[in-house]
């Protein structure tokens, strides 16, 4: 149940077409507290129910519980959430034995592209596309929950 992930920020488009999958994720968030965060998310037709912990001082790890929920328990709990839904095309792209995650940010992050790859332990290597830019691994500004409180547009 510990998620480890480094997350870096995307230099081109060129995943486009190295990607095998993409696919509309709408989420939103019932709490955005930073010791427990909780999300619902509609990834295509399904719907996700996930809670997130307090991440490590260097934002590599934490806590994660995912329940996947029918189309409609998500659609009845984007009610309940806080203001400012996430909506992105994620691009799955593999390289060797890691899949990394590309997300393509829309309305009130427009212009916010950002790359994730998971791993089985803190230390393990990955190969690095080119098309991967600057690490943002822990800087929180960059997590879904800030970016709903806080959209990218709003930065500059």
């Amino acid at each position: 149940m510990i998620e480890i992930e480094r997350k870096f920020l995307v230099k081109s488009e060129d995943f486009k077409t190295e990607s095998h999958k993409h696919t509309r994720i709408i989420q939103g968030f019932l709490n955005t507290n930073p010791e427990r965060t909780v999300r619902v998310r509609l990834k295509g037709d399904k719907g996700y129910l996930t809670v997130k912990g307090k991440s490590t001082n260097d934002g590599l790890s934490r806590f994660e519980w995912e329940k996947e929920i029918s189309k409609l328990d998500a659609e009845g709990l984007f009610k309940l959430c806080e203001k400012g839904l996430i909506d992105k095309i994620r691009y799955e792209i593999k390289i060797r034995q890691h899949v990394f995650e590309v997300d393509v940010f829309s309305e009130e992050n427009q212009g916010l592209i950002i790359a994730e790859v998971e791993l089985n332990h803190e230390e393990e290597t990955f190969e690095k596309p080119n098309w991967l830019g600057q690490e943002v691994t822990g800087d929180k500004r960059y997590y879904n929950s800030q970016l709903s409180r806080h959209p990218f547009k709003n930065w500059v």
